[in-house]
């Protein structure tokens, strides 16, 4: 039997197939059919983490740009399947295994003053990338994308909010440069930050305020922290993972305001436009648990190491499924979104330190 005309087809991020004119009925997928792409997904990851441990780049940046310079694999009719599978479902999976992290005692434990603060610094950043792409002409979409990426943990809110954002309102180019800014400025963030925070000559609990509430990605903000001090690295680490907490609550308000329109409410019930995803619904049932169970330390600690490598999985294969040419065609006004939130966030976060936190 003739294989399709691959050019009738248009896939997106979480590899999901629209038929553009005719095509044969969809089939069952098998194991078999998922894992050469499985397999070179895995390949590049491990490479990735490898770059990271040799020249202390951050993985996820390095997963980036394997992908994308690996991205010509992905037309292999064997490798599809299995990519499409990885950038989707280990996606998932890994957003889950942050609630691990995450109690609510740990965000009872801050006060009223400093989660206020907290809430202001993201309500900042968010505002940042939605004035950012409004002024780049990247429509609200591309802001709330790098807004909520850089509000709560980086490429993890990053990749849950582009699923309920969705690849008809954001294509995937933009989408894919957005992983790339967000990546790099959590990285400028770990490198400069600390550094200011002593030049200010800030205390260990204000400067472990400000990394953990302005650095994007959870290792970066942490590690941060620690590079001042102990204080500093506890004082970060429970900012962060408050931050962390507050993917969910975004997620399902981000889903409520993008399916208000008009159209929206005519063609589907209001139950369906609140509607959460069932991956953010686990990582709340983990955060429940985490809260009124006592884990051993070591499954924590675990699942975060299993979380960031399942996401730098599903990182490295949408970079694989990115057309590089639409990439580089998009030009430089997909980082205004990413740079405007930074620049907010950190401007917040050393406002509200300097006057709320001792």
């Amino acid at each position: 039997m003739a294989k399709p005309d691959p050019g009738l087809y248009a896939g997106d991020l979480f590899g999901e197939f629209y038929q553009v004119e005719q095509a044969e009925p969809s089939r069952r997928v098998q194991f078999r059919s998922l894992l050469p792409g499985v397999a070179t997904a895995l390949i590049v990851a491990l490479a990735a983490l490898w770059l990271s441990d040799q020249y202390g780049i951050p993985a996820i940046l390095a997963g980036l740009l394997l992908g994308l310079a690996l991205h010509f694999l992905a037309e292999h009719p064997r490798l599809g399947e299995g990519l499409d599978f990885v950038s989707r479902q280990f996606l998932r999976f890994g957003i889950v295994l942050l609630g691990l992290q995450v109690s609510l005692m740990q965000i009872a434990a801050l006060g009223f003053g400093a989660f206020a603060g907290l809430l202001a610094i993201m309500a900042v950043a968010f505002g940042g990338g939605l004035l950012g792409a409004r002024l780049a002409g990247q429509g609200r979409y591309a802001g709330v994308l790098a807004g909520g990426a850089t509000a709560i943990c980086g490429i993890s809110a990053a990749l849950a909010l582009y699923s309920v954002v969705g690849r008809d309102r954001l294509d995937q180019a933009r989408f894919t440069l957005t992983l790339v800014g967000v990546t790099l400025a959590s990285a400028l963030a770990l490198a400069s930050y600390p550094a200011l925070a002593v030049m200010l000559e800030l205390s260990d609990n204000q400067a472990g305020y400000l990394v953990g509430s302005s650095i994007h990605d959870v290792a970066q903000a942490i590690g941060a922290g620690y590079a001042i001090s102990d204080e500093a690295g506890g004082q970060a680490t429970v900012i962060k993972l408050a931050r962390v907490a507050l993917l969910a609550p975004l997620v399902a308000l981000v889903a409520l305001w993008l399916g208000s329109s008009a159209a929206d409410k005519q063609a589907t019930p209001a139950w369906r436009r609140v509607s959460v995803p069932w991956f953010i619904l686990g990582f709340l049932a983990l955060v429940v648990a985490n809260s009124f169970v006592t884990l051993p330390t070591q499954v924590a600690s675990r699942g975060l190491e299993l979380s960031k490598f399942l996401l730098l999985l599903a990182v490295t294969a949408t970079a694989m499924r990115s057309q590089l040419g639409l990439v580089i065609g998009a030009g430089w006004r997909p980082l205004v979104p990413v740079l405007a939130a930074t620049l907010g966030s950190f401007a917040a976060a050393l406002a509200i330190t300097m006057m709320v936190i001792e």
